[in-house]
């Protein structure tokens, strides 16, 4: 079997593979159309995010037995024609999950007392301490949508704050643990003071986060999201954060990431939030630490071993 890696991933991939023995070519710096050229050589495929694996290119893999992602979300591969055509993927969120738990909880503590606006006016001169003063999580209700690898990581850390943990997840069942009690949406948007998102970027997640969405909390909320930026439009955000629906936000994310690809008019909504003392911004690193880069290449090799072992 030949494997052929197309982005960069940790410099422990070589000893993994190789104590594996597992046979591969190692091109990061490979352009898309050079790996459509040579796609069809390879029985396996290890990627991150370099390109999209959709059915034309899905095609070009005649040999294709199995595709790797390196991290937690598939949205760049079409899973159902991938299946389709008897394709395994395989993902790692095993690899990432306690770094976006981590994440997500130091972005909640931040906003909640107000560290990034009280940073900024020190180094200024400024000392207000009463416009810094800041809220305490404990006796608050959490609302987690999406309780899988992420969701849980988070609920985790959440659980020593002395909060109430509500989690959502349309796709599982019986799913309470130690740390959060599985509720229905309505609980949500009743009991919610904090909401945090762990889902995949699905057709149906997708411009989920929509003002109306908002409309139906029954009180403000602070808004978390360490999922995919699509969820939540820039637009849809400015609304609630108008109409006070939304207190403050953390976004790990955005609806389009990539700046030179902006319309004008998402260039001005990401502007007014950018605007806004009370969201806080990171570029997608919440999955990205440096233990993390190792772990998404340990979690793929064991993976791609127990396939080829079932095969």
């Amino acid at each position: 079997m030949k494997i052929l890696i197309i982005d960069q991933l940790h410099e422990s991939i070589h000893p993994l593979m190789k104590a594996a023995d597992l046979h591969y070519d190692y091109r990061p710096e490979i352009k898309k159309e050079e790996v459509l050229e040579i796609l069809p050589q390879y029985e396996g495929i290890m990627v991150r995010s370099k390109m999209r694996f959709d059915q034309p290119e899905l095609d070009r893999g005649t040999k294709l037995q199995f595709i790797a992602r390196s991290g937690a979300g598939m949205d760049n591969i079409d899973d159902a024609y991938a299946t389709k055509k008897g394709i395994h993927l395989i993902n790692a969120p095993e690899g990432n999950r306690d770094a976006v738990g981590e994440h997500t909880i130091g972005m909640l503590l931040l906003l909640m007392n107000k560290m990034h606006t009280a940073d900024l006016e020190v180094r200024k001169g400024i000392w207000d301490r009463e416009g810094n003063r800041g809220w305490e999580l404990m006796g608050r209700t959490v609302g987690i949508i999406g309780y899988g690898h992420m969701g849980q990581a988070f609920a985790k850390r959440l659980a020593g704050f002395g909060v109430k943990i509500l989690a959502y997840d349309k796709y599982r069942l019986d799913y309470s643990d130690q740390y959060a009690r599985e509720a229905s949406l309505e609980e949500i948007f009743n009991d919610t003071d904090v909401l945090s998102f762990h889902t995949p970027l699905t057709e149906e997640t997708r411009a989920w986060c929509t003002l109306e969405f908002f409309k139906r909390f029954r009180k403000p909320i602070l808004f978390l999201n360490a999922a995919r930026g699509e969820i939540a439009p820039f637009h849809d955000l400015n609304e609630a954060m108008d109409r006070k629906l939304i207190l403050a936000a953390g976004l790990d994310v955005l609806e389009v990431e990539k700046f030179d690809k902006l319309t004008p008019k998402q260039k001005e909504e990401l502007k007014k939030l950018q605007e806004r003392p009370n969201v806080i911004f990171t570029p997608h690193v919440g999955g990205w630490t440096f233990e993390s880069y190792q772990r998404l290449n340990e979690v793929m090799i064991q993976k791609i071993q127990a396939f080829l072992e079932r095969t």
